[in-house]
């Protein structure tokens, strides 16, 4: 049995946020939520967020223990890009993507 969470359009880059969720896959679900607490990144934040709505979900819905449980996956894709402009010499203006990610976070039972 597995549990699931999932963010999306997150205003954050998937390459960062992949940099922070490869330290915590294989870990168990506690281990995994000290590890990301005491992280720098904004990133290891709203993982660590959306882990602990995966580990509510498997307890209310599935009535797993949340002390058995180990990050299988965190799958980071890359959501829709805002799109803005900034001025530059002599007129002219040249492009910034403001990336977004979809965020998920999948439990497994050990």
């Amino acid at each position: 049995m597995e549990s699931r969470a999932t963010l999306k359009a997150v205003r954050l880059s998937p390459r960062k946020a992949r940099l922070a969720a490869e330290n915590v896959v294989g870990l168990d679900a506690s281990r995994a939520l000290d590890i990301l607490r005491f992280m720098p990144q904004k990133a290891a934040g709203i993982i660590r967020k959306v882990m602990y709505s995966a580990l509510s979900n498997s307890a209310a819905n599935m009535s797993l223990d949340p002390d058995t449980l180990v990050v299988k996956r965190i799958i980071i894709n890359e959501g829709p890009s805002w799109k803005r402009f900034m001025p530059r010499a002599q007129g002219r203006a040249t492009s910034i993507r403001k990336r977004t990610s979809h965020i998920t976070v999948i439990l497994a039972e050990n």
